[in-house]
């Protein structure tokens, strides 16, 4: 079963760095920053990464709530992606309702936000299978 798919496309006579993104009927549109050599078109793959991580954790979140009957209010998540020199690269997720929750709420959702699909994708890893064609 197909989860997702996703076309890019860098397209000859474009800024160096731009690539146009076809998310089902969605257009996207990638880019690098101008201190990595590109035009800041658009985000960054690490801040899609991010925003898919994001997104989950949000809806996921909305879904469980919704079922329970639980009142969220706003849901923000912020991320940060970050590389060390002598350390593994790590993500930073952090989540903030606005309504009023009890501790055993806070509890649940603290478990929950550990097990959303893109999180569990992210820390066992998914496997890459490439390949190269031309035409």
């Amino acid at each position: 079963m197909i989860i997702s798919q996703v076309t890019i496309v860098g397209k000859a006579g474009d800024p160096q760095y731009v690539q146009q993104v076809t998310c089902g009927s969605a257009q996207l549109t990638s880019d690098e920053p101008t201190d990595r050599g590109g035009g800041d078109a658009g985000p960054a793959p690490f801040d899609y990464l991010l925003a898919a991580l994001g997104s989950c954790t949000s809806i996921t979140l909305r879904m469980y709530a919704d079922r329970k009957g639980w009142d969220l209010g706003n849901v923000t998540v912020t991320l940060e992606y970050r590389r060390q020199k002598d350390a593994p690269p790590s993500i930073k997720r952090d989540v903030s309702v606005s309504a009023e929750i009890s501790e055993e709420q806070r509890a649940r959702l603290a478990y929950i936000i550990e097990r959303t699909p893109v999180t569990l994708a992210i820390v066992q890893g998914v496997q890459v299978a490439s390949t190269v064609s031309v035409g």
